[in-house]
Protein backbone atom coordinates (compact mmCIF):
# COMPACT_ATOMS: atom_id res chain seq x y z
CA UNK A 1 0.00 0.00 0.00
CA UNK A 2 2.64 2.67 0.56
CA UNK A 3 4.66 1.62 -2.70
CA UNK A 4 1.22 2.89 -4.14
CA UNK A 5 0.81 5.91 -2.23
CA UNK A 6 4.10 6.76 -3.03
CA UNK A 7 3.65 6.72 -7.25
CA UNK A 8 1.47 9.58 -7.73
CA UNK A 9 3.21 11.63 -4.90
CA UNK A 10 6.33 11.27 -8.12
CA UNK A 11 3.69 11.80 -10.59
CA UNK A 12 2.48 14.85 -9.29
CA UNK A 13 5.93 16.19 -8.59
CA UNK A 14 6.85 15.96 -12.26
CA UNK A 15 3.65 17.46 -13.44
CA UNK A 16 4.39 20.60 -11.27
CA UNK A 17 8.23 21.04 -12.51
CA UNK A 18 6.99 20.91 -16.39
CA UNK A 19 4.45 23.23 -15.79
CA UNK A 20 7.42 25.71 -14.34
CA UNK A 21 8.48 28.76 -16.78
CA UNK A 22 11.64 28.31 -18.16
CA UNK A 23 13.78 30.99 -20.10
CA UNK A 24 14.27 30.31 -23.96
CA UNK A 25 17.21 28.55 -24.46
CA UNK A 26 18.58 31.48 -27.04
CA UNK A 27 17.42 34.98 -27.68
CA UNK A 28 15.24 35.47 -30.40
CA UNK A 29 16.37 37.99 -32.88
CA UNK A 30 13.29 39.66 -34.32
CA UNK A 31 11.68 39.55 -30.58
CA UNK A 32 15.12 41.56 -29.80
CA UNK A 33 14.50 43.81 -32.69
CA UNK A 34 10.77 44.52 -31.70
CA UNK A 35 11.98 45.65 -28.33
CA UNK A 36 14.39 47.94 -29.91
CA UNK A 37 12.29 48.95 -32.48
CA UNK A 38 9.44 50.17 -29.73
CA UNK A 39 12.52 51.87 -27.80
CA UNK A 40 13.08 53.60 -30.29
CA UNK A 41 9.86 55.04 -31.31
CA UNK A 42 8.95 56.08 -27.62
CA UNK A 43 12.43 57.88 -27.04
CA UNK A 44 12.31 59.35 -30.23
CA UNK A 45 8.81 60.81 -29.02
CA UNK A 46 8.58 60.92 -25.34
CA UNK A 47 12.71 61.51 -24.55
CA UNK A 48 14.50 59.14 -22.24
CA UNK A 49 13.44 60.08 -18.95
CA UNK A 50 9.34 60.10 -19.83
CA UNK A 51 9.67 56.69 -21.51
CA UNK A 52 9.58 53.88 -18.95
CA UNK A 53 9.97 49.86 -19.60
CA UNK A 54 6.34 49.23 -19.07
CA UNK A 55 6.16 51.19 -21.70
CA UNK A 56 8.38 49.83 -24.10
CA UNK A 57 7.05 45.98 -23.30
CA UNK A 58 3.49 47.21 -24.23
CA UNK A 59 4.36 48.93 -27.08
CA UNK A 60 6.24 45.97 -28.39
CA UNK A 61 3.63 43.55 -27.18
CA UNK A 62 5.81 41.36 -25.09
CA UNK A 63 5.19 41.29 -20.73
CA UNK A 64 7.70 43.18 -18.51
CA UNK A 65 9.54 39.92 -17.49
CA UNK A 66 11.00 39.02 -20.85
CA UNK A 67 12.24 42.75 -21.66
CA UNK A 68 13.95 42.46 -18.83
CA UNK A 69 15.50 39.19 -20.13
CA UNK A 70 16.94 40.58 -23.36
CA UNK A 71 17.80 44.06 -21.85
CA UNK A 72 19.10 44.16 -18.23
CA UNK A 73 17.54 47.96 -17.65
CA UNK A 74 15.93 51.04 -19.52
CA UNK A 75 19.82 52.58 -19.78
CA UNK A 76 21.55 49.81 -21.32
CA UNK A 77 18.29 49.72 -24.11
CA UNK A 78 18.98 53.37 -24.37
CA UNK A 79 22.54 52.98 -24.72
CA UNK A 80 22.42 50.57 -27.28
CA UNK A 81 19.90 51.72 -29.56
CA UNK A 82 21.72 55.81 -29.18
CA UNK A 83 24.79 53.80 -30.43
CA UNK A 84 23.03 52.25 -33.32
CA UNK A 85 21.54 55.14 -33.88
CA UNK A 86 24.83 57.48 -34.17
CA UNK A 87 26.98 54.93 -36.11
CA UNK A 88 23.85 55.27 -38.83
CA UNK A 89 23.90 59.01 -38.57
CA UNK A 90 27.41 59.56 -39.05
CA UNK A 91 28.64 56.14 -40.57
CA UNK A 92 26.90 57.35 -43.79
CA UNK A 93 29.27 59.68 -44.20
CA UNK A 94 32.43 57.58 -43.98
CA UNK A 95 30.93 54.88 -45.92
CA UNK A 96 31.33 56.70 -48.91
CA UNK A 97 34.99 59.79 -48.33
CA UNK A 98 36.83 56.99 -46.04
CA UNK A 99 39.44 56.20 -48.83
CA UNK A 100 38.24 57.88 -51.95
CA UNK A 101 40.04 60.54 -53.77
CA UNK A 102 37.45 62.78 -54.59
CA UNK A 103 36.93 66.65 -55.27
CA UNK A 104 34.77 68.79 -53.02
CA UNK A 105 32.25 68.32 -55.56
CA UNK A 106 32.10 65.42 -55.53
CA UNK A 107 32.40 64.40 -51.79
CA UNK A 108 29.09 66.78 -51.68
CA UNK A 109 27.25 64.88 -54.30
CA UNK A 110 28.00 61.46 -52.27
CA UNK A 111 27.09 62.66 -49.32
CA UNK A 112 24.30 64.60 -50.10
CA UNK A 113 22.97 61.51 -52.51
CA UNK A 114 23.95 58.85 -49.41
CA UNK A 115 22.46 61.43 -46.56
CA UNK A 116 18.55 61.65 -48.36
CA UNK A 117 18.75 58.06 -48.86
CA UNK A 118 19.32 57.04 -45.49
CA UNK A 119 16.63 59.31 -44.20
CA UNK A 120 14.07 58.75 -46.64
CA UNK A 121 14.63 55.18 -44.74
CA UNK A 122 15.36 56.80 -41.24
CA UNK A 123 13.03 60.02 -41.04
CA UNK A 124 12.85 60.17 -37.72
CA UNK A 125 17.00 59.44 -36.55
CA UNK A 126 18.22 63.08 -36.56
CA UNK A 127 15.97 64.29 -34.45
CA UNK A 128 16.61 61.34 -31.65
CA UNK A 129 20.09 61.50 -32.14
CA UNK A 130 20.81 65.53 -32.24
CA UNK A 131 18.05 65.83 -29.48
CA UNK A 132 19.67 63.24 -26.97
CA UNK A 133 23.52 64.26 -27.78
CA UNK A 134 22.42 67.91 -27.22
CA UNK A 135 21.14 66.80 -23.86
CA UNK A 136 24.96 64.70 -23.16
CA UNK A 137 23.72 61.39 -23.61
CA UNK A 138 26.72 59.57 -22.50
CA UNK A 139 28.11 57.25 -25.00
CA UNK A 140 30.09 53.67 -24.51
CA UNK A 141 33.74 55.11 -24.70
CA UNK A 142 35.03 51.72 -25.46
CA UNK A 143 33.00 51.32 -28.50
CA UNK A 144 33.15 54.98 -29.19
CA UNK A 145 36.77 55.53 -29.34
CA UNK A 146 37.77 53.98 -32.46
CA UNK A 147 34.69 55.33 -34.00
CA UNK A 148 35.56 58.58 -33.09
CA UNK A 149 39.19 58.31 -34.23
CA UNK A 150 38.08 57.67 -37.80
CA UNK A 151 35.59 60.93 -37.49
CA UNK A 152 38.32 62.86 -36.64
CA UNK A 153 40.39 61.47 -39.65
CA UNK A 154 37.55 62.02 -41.87
CA UNK A 155 37.04 66.00 -40.26
CA UNK A 156 40.98 66.23 -41.06
CA UNK A 157 40.89 64.93 -44.70
CA UNK A 158 37.87 67.27 -45.20
CA UNK A 159 39.58 70.76 -43.38
CA UNK A 160 42.96 69.34 -45.47
CA UNK A 161 40.60 69.40 -49.08
CA UNK A 162 38.62 73.15 -48.59
CA UNK A 163 42.22 74.42 -47.37
CA UNK A 164 43.33 73.46 -50.70
CA UNK A 165 40.24 74.47 -52.80
CA UNK A 166 41.03 78.17 -51.24
CA UNK A 167 44.20 78.24 -52.05
CA UNK A 168 43.37 77.50 -55.29
CA UNK A 169 40.63 80.24 -55.02
CA UNK A 170 37.75 78.24 -55.48
CA UNK A 171 36.25 78.87 -52.41
CA UNK A 172 36.54 81.60 -49.99
CA UNK A 173 38.94 82.13 -47.12
CA UNK A 174 36.43 80.83 -44.21
CA UNK A 175 36.45 78.56 -41.39
CA UNK A 176 35.24 75.52 -42.80
CA UNK A 177 32.83 74.46 -40.48
CA UNK A 178 30.77 77.53 -41.90
CA UNK A 179 30.76 75.07 -45.15
CA UNK A 180 29.60 71.89 -43.25
CA UNK A 181 27.31 73.85 -41.22
CA UNK A 182 24.98 75.22 -44.59
CA UNK A 183 25.50 71.60 -46.47
CA UNK A 184 24.09 69.53 -43.61
CA UNK A 185 21.62 71.83 -42.87
CA UNK A 186 20.53 71.42 -45.87
CA UNK A 187 20.24 67.86 -46.32
CA UNK A 188 18.89 67.54 -42.35
CA UNK A 189 16.28 70.53 -41.58
CA UNK A 190 13.61 69.19 -43.88
CA UNK A 191 13.59 66.28 -42.11
CA UNK A 192 13.43 67.10 -38.67
CA UNK A 193 10.69 69.55 -39.61
CA UNK A 194 8.92 67.09 -42.49
CA UNK A 195 5.57 67.32 -40.01
CA UNK A 196 5.59 70.94 -40.03
CA UNK A 197 6.80 71.89 -43.18
CA UNK A 198 4.47 68.69 -45.28
CA UNK A 199 1.16 70.49 -42.79
CA UNK A 200 2.21 74.06 -43.76
CA UNK A 201 2.27 73.03 -47.17
CA UNK A 202 -0.02 70.40 -48.05
CA UNK A 203 2.20 67.68 -48.47
CA UNK A 204 1.60 64.37 -48.65
CA UNK A 205 4.27 61.44 -48.17
CA UNK A 206 4.91 61.15 -51.46
CA UNK A 207 5.22 64.07 -52.69
CA UNK A 208 7.89 65.15 -49.49
CA UNK A 209 10.04 62.16 -50.53
CA UNK A 210 9.77 63.62 -54.14
CA UNK A 211 11.52 67.08 -52.84
CA UNK A 212 13.84 65.07 -50.87
CA UNK A 213 14.99 63.54 -53.73
CA UNK A 214 15.56 66.54 -55.89
CA UNK A 215 17.25 67.94 -53.44
CA UNK A 216 20.36 65.38 -53.81
CA UNK A 217 20.76 67.63 -56.92
CA UNK A 218 19.96 70.62 -56.09
CA UNK A 219 22.10 70.72 -52.72
CA UNK A 220 25.56 70.25 -53.90
CA UNK A 221 24.70 73.07 -57.10
CA UNK A 222 23.80 75.33 -54.83
CA UNK A 223 26.65 74.70 -52.35
CA UNK A 224 29.04 75.48 -55.00
CA UNK A 225 27.75 78.53 -55.95
CA UNK A 226 27.18 80.16 -52.26
CA UNK A 227 30.65 79.39 -51.62
CA UNK A 228 32.01 80.69 -55.10
CA UNK A 229 33.77 77.81 -56.68
CA UNK A 230 34.75 77.95 -60.39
Amino acid sequence: MERKAAAPARKTAKKSAAKKPRAPKSKDVSTEERIKEAARKLFTQKGFAATRTRDIAEEAGINLALLNYYFRNKEKLFEIIMWENIQLFIGVIMQNLEGKDMSLEQMLEYVASAYIDMLLKNPDLPFFVLSNLQSGAALDTAKSGVFLERIDNLRHTFFNRFAEEIRKGHVPDIHPLHFLANFMGMIIFPFVASRLLMNRFDLSQQEFKKLMEERKELIPGWMIRIMGAQ
